[in-house]
């Protein structure tokens, strides 16, 4: 199935778009769509290991299923603080 994968900007900067889609099986989970994503752009693997999977705008763990035409996006954690 397709699944259309939106990725935040410092992810985007690594694979050169914001946005694109990967081909993973019936039944595919969040981690599925990730390997899928390190085999397209190694670089990725480890900054995906630290982002926060959204599917269809909620927060989802790896082993959350994908339903066909559901968007994935991965969101990096911003960090910060008061001195």
């Amino acid at each position: 199935m397709q699944i259309p994968v939106r990725l935040s900007a410092a992810l985007a900067q690594i694979s050169g778009t914001p946005r694109l889609q990967v081909t993973v099986s019936d039944g595919a989970t969040v981690a599925d769509v990730i390997e899928a994503l390190t085999a397209l752009y190694p670089d990725l693997a480890s900054r995906l290991q630290r982002a926060v999977p959204m599917v269809a705008g909620r927060h989802a763990a790896p082993e959350d299923r994908i339903n066909d035409g559901e968007e994935v996006a991965f969101l990096l954690p911003v960090a910060g603080g008061a001195r």
